[in-house]
C-alpha cells in the first residue's frame, strides 16, 4: 500500500487491529471457559448444564472464525476487491448464527431425551460455582467485544460479543433452574430450564444469522439511513440546493455513501468541491472516520428556485415557497426534489 494511502487510512487501520486483538483474547477466553463448563458438566451430569458447555462449543468455533474473518477484512483493497475485504466479517457472522442455531437445536433434543430417561443430577453447588464464575468472565469479554465492535463498525467482534452476553444470559438462568432443582428436588426443572434456554439461542442465532445476509445482501439499514437524513435536515447549508440517489452500504468495518448534492450552478469546481468536503466533515463528525463518500455534484434548475433557500441569489427565477423535508423515501430516489 503506498505511503499517502496508510496515512488516509490510518484510523480505518487502528480499528482493524483493534478488532482483531479483541478477537483474539475472545477466542482464547472462550476455550478455557469451554473446558470449566465440561468439567461442572461432568461432576453433576445437569443436562442444564450440558446446554450451556455445548454452547460453548459453538463460542470457540465462532471465536476462531471471527478472528479469522478479522485478518482477511483488514487486508488492503487491492484489485480484485476495489472495496476492501471487509465482507468476510459477514461471511464470519453467517457461520457463527448457523453454530448457534444448530447448538439450539441440540439442547432441545438432549432436554427432551432427559425428560423421556430421567438422569440424577449431583454436586449441584459445585455446578453452580463453575458455571457462575464463566458468566461473569462471559459477561465481561461480551460486554468489550460489543462497545469495540459498534465504535469500530465491526459486524463480526459486535456478533462475538452479543453471543457471549447471550451465553451469559442463559447462564445465569441456568443457575436459577439448578437452585430450584437444589430446594425442590424436581429433576424435571433441570430439561424445562435448558429447554427454554434452547429457544432463546435459537432466536439469538436467527437475529445473528438475519444481520449477516442482510449484510451480504446489501440491504438498506433504514434506522442508519433515517439518523443520517435527520443530521442533514438539522444542518443544511444553504448551498445544499438538494440531495437524492443516496445509498449507504457496509464493507467490514467502513461505510461507504453514494450520493448526489444540487448546488447553484453557477459555482465554480472549487466552490461546489468545497461544499462536498463540508458534506463529508458532518458525516464523519456524526459517523466515524470509517467512511468513504462519493459525491456527484449537481447544478440546480430553475424549476428548483421555489425550494431553494439561499438568500442571496442573484439570478434566482421565482421567489421562495418553502423548503422541502429530505425523507428516506424521497432522498434514496435518482430525482431531484421540487415543488
Amino acid at each position: 500500500m503506498p505511503q499517502k494511502e496508510k496515512l488516509n487510512n490510518l484510523p480505518l487501520l487502528r480499528a482493524q487491529q483493534q478488532n482483531f486483538n479483541i478477537q483474539k483474547w475472545v477466542a482464547s477466553i472462550s476455550v478455557v471457559l469451554l473446558v470449566i463448563k465440561f468439567i461442572a458438566y461432568y461432576i453433576t451430569h445437569s443436562v442444564a448444564v450440558l446446554t450451556d458447555a455445548l454452547e460453548s462449543i459453538v463460542n470457540v468455533a465462532a471465536g476462531f472464525i471471527g478472528l479469522y474473518s478479522l485478518f482477511i477484512a483488514a487486508k488492503p483493497r487491492d484489485i480484485n476487491h476495489p472495496y476492501g475485504h471487509g465482507k468476510a466479517e459477514f461471511i464470519s457472522a453467517a457461520v457463527e448464527g448457523t453454530l448457534v442455531l444448530s447448538a439450539g437445536a441440540i439442547i432441545i433434543y438432549k432436554a427432551v431425551q432427559h425428560l423421556i430417561y430421567p438422569v440424577t443430577i449431583s454436586s449441584i453447588d459445585k455446578g453452580i460455582f463453575l458455571i457462575g464464575v464463566t458468566a461473569v468472565i462471559n459477561f465481561g469479554v461480551g460486554w468489550i467485544g460489543v462497545r469495540y465492535g459498534r465504535k469500530n463498525q465491526s459486524l463480526a467482534l459486535t456478533a462475538s460479543g452479543r453471543h457471549l452476553i447471550s451465553d451469559s444470559y442463559s447462564t445465569f438462568g441456568i443457575i436459577i433452574g439448578l437452585l430450584l432443582i437444589w430446594v425442590t428436588g424436581k429433576a424435571w426443572i433441570d430439561s424445562a430450564v435448558a429447554i427454554l434456554f434452547g429457544i432463546i439461542i435459537i432466536y439469538t442465532g436467527y437475529k445473528i444469522l438475519r444481520g449477516s445476509i442482510a449484510g451480504i445482501m446489501d440491504e438498506a439499514d433504514a434506522e442508519l439511513l433515517a439518523r443520517m437524513i435527520q443530521l442533514l435536515n438539522r444542518n443544511r447549508r444553504e448551498n445544499w440546493v438538494d440531495l437524492h440517489n443516496l445509498r449507504v452500504i457496509k464493507y467490514g468495518s467502513v461505510l461507504h455513501i453514494d450520493c448526489h448534492l444540487t448546488v447553484p450552478w453557477y459555482l465554480n469546481v472549487h466552490e461546489a468541491h468545497a461544499e462536498i468536503e463540508a458534506l463529508a466533515a458532518l458525516i464523519r463528525k456524526e459517523f466515524g472516520e470509517l467512511l468513504e463518500l462519493f459525491v456527484h455534484s449537481d447544478g440546480c434548475l430553475y424549476v428548483q428556485c421555489p425550494i431553494c433557500i439561499k438568500s442571496n441569489c442573484s439570478v434566482r427565477h421565482h421567489s421562495f415557497e418553502r423548503r422541502v423535508e429530505w425523507t428516506v423515501d424521497t432522498v434514496v430516489k435518482d430525482k431531484k426534489h421540487q415543488l
